[in-house]
C-alpha cells in the first residue's frame, strides 16, 4: 500500500542498524543496509567510507523506494504484505523476494509480480501468507554458506518482520 512506505522504511532502518564493514560479509561496507557497491551504482559515481558513514535516512529513502519498493509492486500488496516483500527485497533482492512470495503462495517462481500473483495473494488469507513467507525466508537463510556466521540475526529478523506484518493488518 502506498501509504505504508514510511513506515516500513522506518522498520527496514532499524533491522539494518548503522555503519560496518564486517569482512565476512560478502556485501562489504554498508550503512542503513546500503552496501557501498549498492550507493555508487544508484548515484553513478564512486563513493568512498565517509560518504557511506554520513548517509542518512532521507539520503537512502529514495534508493529504497526505487530499487526495492516499486521493483516488488509493493503498493499494489496488502498492508502487511508489502512490508514482509519489501523487508526482504531489501535483504536479499527484489527476484528472490517475489520468489518467496510466490513460492508461499504455492505459484511458479519467475520474480515477477503480475496479475496471477496479485489474484492469489487477494484470496488467501493474510495471517497464512505472512507465515508460509517467513518460513520459506528461514529455509533460504539456512541454506546459505555464511549461515553459521550471520542465521541467529537472519533468523532474529524474520520473526521481528513476522510480527511487525502481522500487525500492520490491522
Amino acid at each position: 500500500m502506498t501509504e505504508n512506505f514510511d513506515h516500513s522504511l522506518d522498520l527496514v532502518l532499524k533491522s539494518e542498524g548503522g555503519f560496518v564493514n564486517n569482512p565476512k560479509d560478502p556485501g562489504g561496507m554498508t550503512n542503513l543496509g546500503v552496501t557501498a557497491t549498492t550507493w555508487a551504482n544508484f548515484k553513478g559515481r564512486n563513493t568512498n567510507e565517509k560518504e557511506m558513514r554520513s548517509l542518512t535516512r532521507d539520503d537512502v529513502a529514495p534508493l529504497y523506494e526505487k530499487k526495492y519498493w516499486d521493483a516488488c509492486k509493493c503498493d499494489e500488496l496488502p498492508s502487511g504484505v508489502d512490508y514482509l516483500v519489501f523487508d526482504f527485497a531489501v535483504n536479499s533482492g527484489p527476484g528472490r523476494s517475489v520468489k518467496i512470495l510466490q513460492r508461499a503462495l504455492g505459484l511458479p517462481e519467475d520474480g515477477a509480480i503480475g496479475p496471477v500473483t496479485l489474484q492469489n495473494i487477494d484470496v488467501m488469507d493474510k495471517t497464512e501468507l505472512i507465515s508460509r513467507f517467513s518460513d520459506a525466508k528461514k529455509q533460504f537463510y539456512e541454506s546459505l554458506p555464511t549461515f553459521a556466521t550471520f542465521g541467529k540475526g537472519w533468523l532474529k529478523r524474520v520473526d521481528e518482520a513476522r510480527v511487525n506484518a502481522s500487525n500492520m493488518l490491522g
